[in-house]
């Protein structure tokens, strides 16, 4: 529960939080893996950006491929996973009564040279959108190999920025109709599980 507390505290009074260790390495392992193995097996696609009508491809904007994620489709890996999603779900909803009803999350790699440009999670005209997560896949990852989060938590004068490495393990949550972010280049293959929590 202290890890659920800690997150629940932060985004209540800061509106984010860089939490390591969200999940145990084994099933970061596992999860590193299968999504290595789906993407050699073609199931990755480009990424796009807008909505349903309004959605297109943009490789100057995004550069990412992704594979949507259904709970019914999954293993036991994946199943840990999400069900640490839904308890962290519940303890949001608990502590900051978020009236948060679903979370739906794809993988998500970069191969280098990758970038995603700055913008918002929650889109214009759909608000259900309430809480980005990222849970951060990645092996080893070094200072230098870039590919950091960069959150932008200042849209004032001061441009304060927060810069995240995707150190496997790790998870990223942040209100999303509030903080813009991006994507750096990274000079290796970067991989995670990118998801929201939704609101009806």
């Amino acid at each position: 529960m202290e890890t659920f507390d800690a997150i629940s505290e932060s985004i209540a009074a800061e509106g984010w939080r860089v939490l390591p260790d969200f999940i145990d390495q084994e099933t970061i392992a596992a999860l590193r893996d299968e999504c290595r193995q789906l993407a050699a097996a073609g199931m990755f696609r480009k990424a796009g950006i807008g909505q349903s009508a309004k959605h297109k491809i943009q490789e100057d904007t995004r550069g990412d491929e992704i594979l949507w994620l259904e709970a019914a489709r999954g293993n036991s890996w994946r199943e840990r996973c999400l069900a640490r999603f839904e308890q962290l779900r519940l303890a949001l909803n608990r502590e900051l009564q978020l009236g948060l009803f679903e979370f739906e999350c794809h993988f998500s790699r970069y191969a280098p040279g990758a970038f995603y440009r700055k913008h918002l999670d929650q889109f214009r005209d759909d608000g259900r959108r309430r809480l980005s997560c990222v849970l951060y896949l990645n092996e080893d990852w070094e200072p230098g190999d870039g590919g950091e989060l960069r959150l932008h938590l200042d849209a004032g004068a001061t441009k304060k920025c927060e810069d995240v490495l995707p150190v496997g393990g790790t998870l990223v949550t942040f209100l999303s109709a509030r903080f813009a972010h991006e994507v750096l280049p990274a000079k290796r293959e970067r991989l995670s599980l990118a998801g929201w929590f939704r609101a009806r």
